[in-house]
């Protein structure tokens, strides 16, 4: 997990850093838990482009994520660290004692060969999955469900941690990577350390066509538009009055759009703001 940086030969090269892979062990993915990414260009069901500056980029294929780790009390063995083009952290793959296979995100510390387990009274250990009343408050985990059976949805993107403040009834004040304090069912399953790759916030993509590799598309800024085209465009040279607002109007700085009656807001003890 490293960090490779190169001599500015190239104006590309200059700013360039890039992950050196030291820490991946295999270089092809398994064959049965891949499935086909369509890619949509960003557009609807109709053909209209709904999320804009997106089209390109390299082809990928999905990796199929056991997000739920529902093969309770049965040892698992890492089988192999792997790179995962569709997000930031990296996959471990794991067989099974009866010989199946599959990915979960790769949390630090984690190595081939090292043993794990999906239970309810495992080992507080890195890379083991059990409930949050079985975890002790102040140890980092990841992986976090919301529901119970819903699969991980907290803490999945490279270097994200949750930490236990407290349990109180059937509920664990879980702390957030936000800084969001929020009540979670003690029953919801959480894995046992952080999730890898914490360098992936110093990469540098370093030129534009890196950008189109992935698949993101140029872009003008608002200011520099007409008057017709963006409620930031227009003026006088290189002006660049008004608040900061979407091509449609909305608010881009300060505007909350949280629903004030949101069902969920009962959980949320303090907010990450």
């Amino acid at each position: 997990m490293g960090i490779k940086k190169f001599k500015p030969t190239t104006s590309g090269l200059r700013w360039a850093a890039i992950s050196n892979f030291e820490e991946l062990t295999k270089d092809r993915p398994e064959k049965r838990l891949l499935v086909p990414r369509k890619r949509t260009g960003g557009r609807n069901n109709r053909g209209r482009i709904t999320s804009r500056h997106r089209g390109g980029g390299h082809k990928k294929m999905i990796r199929i994520i056991d997000f739920n780790r529902d093969k309770l009390d049965m040892p698992a063995k890492v089988v192999a660290i792997e790179y995962d083009p569709n997000r930031s952290a990296r996959l471990a793959l794991i067989q099974y004692a009866d010989n199946e296979k599959r990915y979960i995100i790769a949390p630090v510390g984690l190595s081939v060969n090292d043993e794990i387990i999906s239970s309810k009274t495992a080992e507080i250990k890195v890379g083991n999955t059990t409930t949050l009343e079985n975890i002790p408050a102040g140890i980092p985990i990841h992986s976090v469900e919301l529901k119970k059976g819903a699969g991980a949805k907290i803490a999945r993107s490279a270097g994200n941690s949750c930490v236990i403040m407290a349990k109180e009834g059937n509920y664990a004040h879980v702390k957030l990577p936000s800084g969001e304090i929020r009540l979670i069912n003690k029953e919801c399953v959480a894995t046992v350390g952080q999730v890898g790759n914490i360098e992936h916030e110093t990469i540098s993509i370093g030129k534009a066509g890196r950008s189109r590799w992935m698949g993101i598309r140029p872009y003008s800024r608002g200011v520099a538009k007409n008057p017709h085209d963006h409620p930031m465009g227009g003026g006088e040279g290189k002006a660049s009055g008004g608040l900061p607002r979407s091509p449609w109007g909305q608010c881009a700085k300060g505007l909350k759009t949280r629903r004030k009656k949101k069902w969920s807001s009962k959980y949320i003890l303090k907010r990450r703001k």
